[in-house]
């Protein structure tokens, strides 16, 4: 799937939910940053708060709440809670069997069964969970990892990846930056 593919479902998927500025969105940003590509969705959390940052000179838009959750996503439960988010993007290094530096934006319950990074908690459970106890939609934005190694630096074509699902969330979620 192109980028402008995910970011094709993402933006239908945003209109669909009736995202305005008064919609809170939290972007959770998992991955172990020892193993390579596994680490792409805590970067993808925190380039993306540097880019924001950079852009707006402030923090960012308080109706949005970015956290590189690293490979533990479910120790930031309470601060999901706190946040009462109307929707939670897991950006997430995924095996779906295709070409490194593929994106895909899912449903959560589109999970189940979805090899995804080295966290303990299951994805599918963990966003199923989020959705029942905090009553929010749940969406996956899936990177097919090619190189999850100890030691190793994100592969080129999944930090490609990142870069475009940084500057797609960007435009997508603050357009004001």
């Amino acid at each position: 799937m192109s980028t402008s593919t995910w970011l094709s479902l993402a933006t239908q998927t945003l209109n669909r939910l009736g995202l305005t500025d008064a919609y809170r969105v939290a972007i959770l940003g998992v991955g172990n940053e020892i193993n390579g590509d596994d680490a792409v969705g805590s970067i993808v959390a925190r380039e993306l708060m540097q880019s924001v940052r950079r852009a707006s000179g402030a923090d960012f838009h308080n109706q949005r709440l970015i956290i590189p959750a690293g490979p533990v996503p479910e120790n930031f439960t309470g601060k999901l809670r706190n946040f009462h988010p109307d929707l939670v993007i897991v950006i997430d290094a995924a095996q779906l069997d295709a070409t490194p530096g593929q994106v895909v934006w899912v449903p959560w319950y589109e999970t189940v069964g979805m090899s995804a990074s080295t966290h303990s908690l299951p994805l599918s459970m963990f966003a199923k969970y989020l959705s029942a106890e905090l009553g929010c939609e749940v969406f996956l934005i899936g990177i097919q990892a090619g190189n999850n190694e100890i030691g190793e630096e994100l592969s080129i074509p999944v930090a490609t990846a990142a870069n475009e699902v940084v500057q797609g969330l960007v435009d997508l979620l603050f357009p004001q930056v």
